[in-house]
């Protein structure tokens, strides 16, 4: 009750936190440049790809001209193993962990699952629709390694290159921000509240 006798008015809720736009846009900028790095490694991968299989099947050597699976098999290995180097070394540098093992492990789990894809749409063309000429086994591959890429991207992301993820969100640079004590900041303390010095 107020002095008066009239009850006290509260005041509305205000409206709820909206993030800053300087923060906003860092993340939205670092988003977009890791969809940059991560469709130029996928490019090189996609060449080594299509261009392993092509020789194989259809090349001067003609290796394994019968064999499509297989000739696929051995391309999505060297080309996964090019995007093995490209990601962790790249695309996903500043989110690597410390256990290699465990993200070279969920990273050929994933793209074994990837390769599934891949494999199922050229099997499904090549044994099924009964499509075995060059042009069909391109078209089959490209929309394999399409569906592979997102299924590859999300994967990497949600269980591979984890390390600084969380703090990549909210815009800091981690490693900049320890300076030279090797120490990491709390996220706290990196923002508006710093501790006057």
């Amino acid at each position: 009750m107020t002095p008066s006798g009239a009850p006290g008015l509260t005041a509305a809720p205000g409206p709820a936190p909206q993030a800053r736009p300087g923060r906003l846009s860092a993340t939205l900028r670092a988003r977009l440049l890791e969809l940059v790095r991560f469709g130029s490694v996928g490019s090189v991968a996609f060449v080594v790809d299509l261009g392993t299989y092509n020789l194989l099947r259809f090349g001067p050597v003609d290796l394994l001209h019968d064999k499509p699976l297989t000739a696929r098999v051995i391309a999505v290995l060297l080309a996964t193993f090019v995007s093995w180097l490209g990601s962790r070394h790249w695309t996903f540098a500043d989110q690597r962990t410390h256990r290699r093992g465990r993200e070279a492990a969920l990273f050929f789990v994933i793209n074994a699952v990837a390769t599934g894809v891949t494999l199922g749409t050229l099997a499904f063309s090549h044994y099924v629709l009964g499509f075995s000429g060059p042009f069909s086994d391109n078209v089959a591959n490209v929309i394999g390694i399409v569906l592979g890429t997102a299924l590859r991207y999300a994967g990497y992301k949600l269980f591979v290159f984890t390390g600084t993820a969380a703090l990549a969100e909210i815009g800091h640079d981690v490693r900049t921000r320890a300076g030279t004590s090797g120490t990491v900041p709390h996220p706290r303390q990196t923002d508006d509240h710093r501790t006057p010095g």
